[in-house]
């Protein structure tokens, strides 16, 4: 049987659910969890790329034991986790990890790579499925990371996406870093910011080649190289990989906000969780809202049918809002309040899932079977 398995990592735990993928409705959720009790899961990757079984990797952080790389191949049944760290820096960079904000699969013609992002900001690769990984030197040395600084939540490397086209093409963001890329697998690594502002530098300053305030990068289904890009202030679009940015946020209620996800096989349809502003983090209006948009960013859509109507003050995370690759494709949120809603029709409409749950940090979901 084909289903839809749904991953939530929470400040206290991952907590999974699994439904047929034929779905009509968005009736039979069954969520089981916590796994990892009391640790604050920031980064789940579902692998299901050909030639073995669908393999769960979790990002967990133990207030105890610090953070680890936790693998599943039985759909998280058991759960296996390396005797030394899976993720560590080396001696020699005289600093340690402190989170794993992404787990990443490569492309298919590496069916072993991952790709984890950290905290403090660096890029780590992982050859074996997981079970160990090696920093990325050329980022971790590139001459611009003396400048990064931390956000609002930490120096974090939160985005990484592999081109589907060539899996040497990698695009990674840091907060707050601003975007970079590679086309050699990793060797070299060029800033892509140009047109992205920081707003929080003197107006003289606004755009500079890096150091903007990245919150997330998504890439277009059917056009690999439009990106779509949430800043700290501001919507983007690229087409020509991340060279030039483009802003698109101007008719939404605000361009403030954490996410930006691509429909997985529909070009040109994206969507944002606005909110208010950077001083004042709750879904804009106090509307709990997903913004829709199916041209590219030219217009956008907020379609409401089964989201409160009420007002709201559930802010959605970076990594708390995904699409699953089913068809018609759902699309699923999870909030700071603890809810989780889903959509089994692209976003048309919308169904709680899960309420009371711990602060959701991260939401993914993939079609098994």
């Amino acid at each position: 049987m084909t289903e839809v398995l749904l991953a939530v990592g929470t400040r206290k735990g991952l907590f999974l659910a699994r439904r047929d993928a034929g779905r009509r409705a968005q009736d039979g959720w069954e969520f089981d969890g916590p796994h990892f009790n009391a640790q604050a899961v920031y980064s789940v990757a579902i692998d299901t790329r050909p030639g073995g079984a669908p393999r769960l990797l979790v990002g967990g952080d133990s207030a105890h034991w610090g953070p680890s790389v936790f693998r599943s191949d039985d759909l998280g049944a058991s759960w296996q986790e390396p005797e030394r760290p899976a993720v560590r820096f080396p001696e020699d960079t005289g600093t340690s990890l402190e989170r794993v904000w992404q787990l990443q699969p490569g492309g298919l013609d590496e069916p072993e790579v991952v790709y984890a992002g950290t905290e403090p900001g660096a890029l780590f690769r992982s050859e074996d499925g997981g079970r160990s990984f090696a920093l990325v030197r050329a980022l971790w040395d590139h001459p611009t990371r003396k400048d990064w600084v931390p956000g609002g939540g930490g120096l974090g490397l939160h985005t990484v996406l592999v081109d589907p086209r060539d899996s040497r093409r990698v695009t990674v963001a840091v907060s707050t870093g601003g975007a970079y890329r590679t086309a050699d697998g990793g060797q070299s690594w060029e800033p892509c910011n140009r047109g992205v502002q920081a707003t929080f530098l003197p107006e003289s300053q606004r755009f500079p080649e890096y150091g903007q305030c990245v919150h997330k990068v998504a890439r277009d289904a059917e056009h690999p190289d439009r990106l779509y890009l949430q800043n700290h202030w501001g919507v983007y679009r690229s087409e020509d990989g991340g060279g030039t940015w483009t802003s698109i946020g101007d008719s939404l209620p605000s361009d403030f906000g954490f996410p930006v996800v691509a429909h997985p096989r529909r070009g040109g349809t994206a969507y944002v969780f606005p909110l208010n502003a950077d001083s004042d983090r709750v879904p804009a209006d106090r509307l709990c809202r997903v913004h829709r948009t199916r041209d590219a960013g030219a217009t956008w859509e907020a379609p409401e049918a089964g989201l409160p109507e009420q007002a709201h003050y559930g802010p959605v995370l970076r990594d708390a809002m995904c699409a699953d690759d089913a068809d018609p494709a759902g699309v699923y949120f999870g909030n700071r309040n603890g809810e989780v809603y889903g959509s089994a029709d692209e976003g048309d409409s919308w169904r709680r899932l899960a309420r009371h749950l711990p602060d959701v940090l991260c939401v993914r979901a993939a079609v098994i079977g």
